[in-house]
C-alpha cells in the first residue's frame, strides 16, 4: 500500500483517522495506530512481515539487556545486538550482490535468491539508533513493548523514512496533544507532498525510464533530458513522501524531523548533503563518522572516514556496485572540498551552484542506471559523443510538450521552494491570503484525486531501498 494509491487515500487513511479519534486515552490510540500500522505493512509485505516483527521483539529485549549491564558486558551485548541486525540486513539485502560478485570472479557460485523485506533498511536503522543510544545512556530502554513497536512500525515513516531517532518521539509515545490547527497543518503538508509525487514525479518518470531502461545510445539532448527528468523525479518523489509522512505525523500528534531543505540550491556537495535526506546524513554522521574519529584525528583519517561513510551510504541505498560507485563519487568530492576546493567554492558565487549541480547530476546517472555499462552510455550522451540532437524511439513515444514545461517548473520549485513573499498588511490581507492558500491546497487535492483515480500512480522510488 502506498500513500498515493486509491486504497490508502479512500479507505485506509479515512478508516485510521476515524478509529484513532473515536477512542479516548493514549493507550487506546496507540493500540489503534500499532494495529493499523501492522495492517499497512502486511498489506504490502505479508510473507516478510514476521521478519519485521522478529526485529522488533529482538531489539526490544536487546535494549533491556544492554540497560541491565555495565562496563565490558554492556559493550558485548551491544556488539551482539548490532551484529544480528546487520547480519539480517546483509542476508536479505546483499546476498545476491555477494554471490553475483563471486560468480563474476569465476568462483562458480549460484546466485542467492532472497526476497527483500519492504523497508528493511529503514526499520533496521531505526532499531540500531535506538540500541546505540540506550548503550550511550541517552535514555533508558522502554519496557513497554507496545510503545517500542509503535516507534518502529508507525506507518507514515515505516517504509521510506524519514529516519526518526527514538528520543525525538519518546515523550509523544506516552503523551500527545491534538488540535484542529495541527491536524489541518498536517493535512495541508500531506496534500502538498502528494502533489509533488503524483503531479510532478510520476509525470516525469516515463521520460527518465525511456532514456535509462532502453539500449539505444542517447544523444546529448536526450541524455540531458532523461537525467534532468530523473533528478526531478527522485527529488519530488522522495521529498513528497517525506512531506506526506511529516504531515501525517502531525495529524497523529508526532513531530517528525525535516528530511529535505531545497538540496538543488546547494553550492557544494557538502552543502547538498546538509540538505538532501537530512535524517540519513545525520544518522551516518552520529553513528558511523563520529565513532570512526570524525575529523579529530588529522586530515588523512578524516578523508578515510568520509570515503568509508559514503561507500556504505551508497551500499545502503542498493545492492549493486553502481550504488557503491555513486557513494564513492560523492565521497571523492567531499574529500576534495575538505582538502581545499571548498574554500574556492565560497568565493565562486553562482559557479559553485553550477559545479554542485554538475556533480549531483552526473552522480544520478550512476544511481539510476541499471548497469555500469548503461551509465557509461548516458555519460557519453551527456558529453555529446552519441550526437547532439535527436530523441531515441522510446523517448519520442513518451515525451509530450507539457513535460518540458513541467521540467522547467520543477527546477524552479526545487530551487526556490513554495514560499512566496510575506505581505502582512493587516487582518484582511491575512484572511485573504489564508483563503487563497486553502483554495490552492484544495485545487491540488482535486488534481491529485483525478490523477490517482485515473490510475496514474506508482510506488515510491525509495520503497526498494
Amino acid at each position: 500500500m502506498v500513500f498515493s494509491s486509491p486504497t490508502f487515500l479512500f479507505a485506509f487513511l479515512p478508516l485510521t483517522l476515524a478509529l484513532y479519534f473515536a477512542v479516548r486515552g493514549m493507550a487506546a490510540r496507540n493500540a489503534v495506530l500499532l494495529t493499523l500500522s501492522l495492517v499497512f505493512y502486511v498489506w504490502g509485505e505479508p510473507v516478510m512481515a514476521p521478519i519485521m516483527l522478529g526485529s522488533i521483539g529482538f531489539n526490544y529485549l536487546a535494549a533491556i539487556a544492554i540497560d541491565r549491564h555495565d562496563g565490558r558486558a554492556r559493550a558485548v551485548v551491544l556488539a551482539i545486538a548490532v551484529s544480528v541486525n546487520l547480519l539480517a540486513l546483509g542476508l536479505f539485502k546483499y546476498a545476491g550482490l555477494v554471490t553475483d560478485t563471486l560468480k563474476a570472479l569465476g568462483l562458480g557460485v549460484m546466485r542467492a535468491q532472497v526476497a527483500l523485506p519492504l523497508g528493511i533498511s529503514f526499520f533496521t536503522f531505526h532499531a540500531l539508533s535506538y540500541l546505540i543510544d540506550v548503550y550511550r545512556r541517552r535514555f533508558a530502554a522502554n519496557r513497554r513493548l507496545d510503545q517500542m513497536a509503535l516507534y518502529i512500525t508507525f506507518f507514515p515513516q515505516l517504509i521510506a523514512g524519514p529516519i526518526v531517532r527514538y528520543r525525538t518521539i519518546a515523550k509523544r509515545l506516552a503523551l500527545r496533544r491534538h488540535s484542529w490547527g495541527r491536524a489541518s497543518a498536517g493535512l495541508r503538508l500531506m496534500v502538498i507532498g502528494l502533489a509533488m509525487k503524483v503531479l510532478i514525479a510520476d509525470s516525469l518518470g516515463p521520460v527518465a525510464d525511456a532514456v535509462f531502461d532502453h539500449p539505444a545510445a542517447p544523444s546529448m539532448q536526450a541524455a540531458w533530458m532523461g537525467t534532468g527528468a530523473y533528478a526531478l523525479q527522485i527529488y519530488f518523489d522522495f521529498a513528497g513522501y517525506s512531506l506526506m509522512a511529516i504531515g501525517l505525523g502531525l495529524v497523529f500528534g508526532f513531530s517528525l524531523p525535516r528530511n529535505f531543505n531545497l538540496p538543488y540550491r546547494a553550492r557544494s556537495v557538502t552543502e547538498f548533503w546538509r540538505r538532501w535526506h537530512i535524517t540519513l546524513s545525520a544518522w551516518f554522521r552520529d553513528y558511523l563518522y563520529v565513532p570512526l574519529g570524525g575529523n579529530r584525528q588529522g586530515e588523512a583519517r578524516t578523508y578515510r572516514n568520509l570515503i568509508v561513510v559514503f561507500l556504505l551510504c551508497g551500499l545502503w541505498h542498493g545492492a549493486s556496485w553502481t550504488f557503491v560507485l555513486w557513494g564513492a563519487w560523492h565521497g571523492l568530492f567531499l574529500v576534495l572540498e575538505r582538502a581545499g576546493l571548498g574554500r574556492l567554492l565560497k568565493r565562486a558565487g553562482p559557479l559553485g551552484w553550477v559545479y554542485a549541480m554538475g556533480v549531483v547530476m552526473l552522480g544520478w546517472v550512476l544511481f539510476r542506471a541499471p548497469t555500469l555499462e548503461r551509465a557509461v552510455d548516458v555519460w557519453r550522451g551527456l558529453a555529446g559523443f552519441n550526437g547532439v540532437a535527436g530523441f531515441t524511439p522510446e523517448l519520442a513515444r513518451v515525451f509530450a510538450p507539457g513535460q518540458a514545461a513541467l521540467m522547467a517548473l520543477g527546477f524552479v520549485l526545487s530551487i526556490l521552494g513554495l514560499k512566496g513573499p510575506r505581505l502582512d498588511l493587516g487582518p484582511i490581507t491575512r484572511r485573504v491570503g489564508g483563503m487563497a492558500r486553502s483554495g490552492a491546497v484544495l485545487a491540488l487535492l482535486a488534481l491529485c484525486i483525478l490523477a490517482v483515480a485515473g490510475g496514474g500512480y506508482s510506488p515510491f522510488l525509495y520503497y526498494r531501498f
